[in-house]
C-alpha cells in the first residue's frame, strides 16, 4: 500500500505558520507591555520624588518662583503618566486583539490536526486490513500447497 499522504498538508503547514507568526506578534506586544509598566513606574517613582522634595522645600520655606517651578514640574510629570497609562491601554487593547487571533489560529490549527489524525488512523487501519489479508491468502496458498504436495 502506499505511503499516507494528507492532502490538506500545505494547509495545515500554512496555518502552522500563521498560528506561529501571531504567537511571535502577541509576545512582542507583551515585552512592549512590560517595557511600558517599567516606564510608568519609573515616571511615577520620579514623580514621588520631586513631590517629596517639594514639600520638603516648602517646610524649608522656598521662594514663590521656585514653587511655581515645582508646580509646573509636577503638572507635566502628572501629564506624562497619564499619557504613558493611555499608551499602556492601547497596548493592552492590541494584546488582546491579537490574543483572540491566536485563540482563532490554534481552533482552526488543532480542528485541521484532529482531521489529519482521523485520516492516519482510518488509513493505518487500512494497512492492517491489507496485511491481514496478505497474511491469509499467504496461509490459504501454503495450506492448498501441502494438501496438494501429500
Amino acid at each position: 500500500m502506499k505511503k499516507f499522504r494528507f492532502s490538506l498538508e500545505t494547509v495545515l503547514d500554512y496555518k502552522q505558520q500563521v498560528l506561529e507568526s501571531l504567537q511571535a506578534e502577541h509576545g512582542a506586544i507583551l515585552a512592549r507591555i512590560r517595557q511600558q509598566e517599567d516606564h510608568i513606574a519609573e515616571l511615577e517613582a520620579a514623580y514621588r520624588h520631586l513631590s517629596q522634595e517639594f514639600n520638603r522645600r516648602k517646610a524649608e520655606g522656598i521662594s514663590v518662583l521656585d514653587a511655581l517651578k515645582y508646580e509646573q514640574y509636577l503638572r507635566a510629570g502628572e501629564r506624562q503618566i497619564e499619557e504613558a497609562y493611555e499608551i499602556l491601554r492601547k497596548l493592552q487593547k492590541q494584546e488582546e486583539e491579537k490574543r483572540a487571533q491566536v485563540v482563532d489560529a490554534k481552533k482552526d490549527t488543532s480542528s485541521i490536526e484532529k482531521l489529519r489524525e482521523k485520516k492516519l488512523e482510518a488509513y493505518n487501519k487500512a494497512v492492517q486490513k491489507s496485511e491481514e489479508a496478505l497474511i491469509d491468502e499467504f496461509v490459504t496458498t501454503k495450506r492448498i500447497m501441502e494438501a496438494q504436495s501429500a
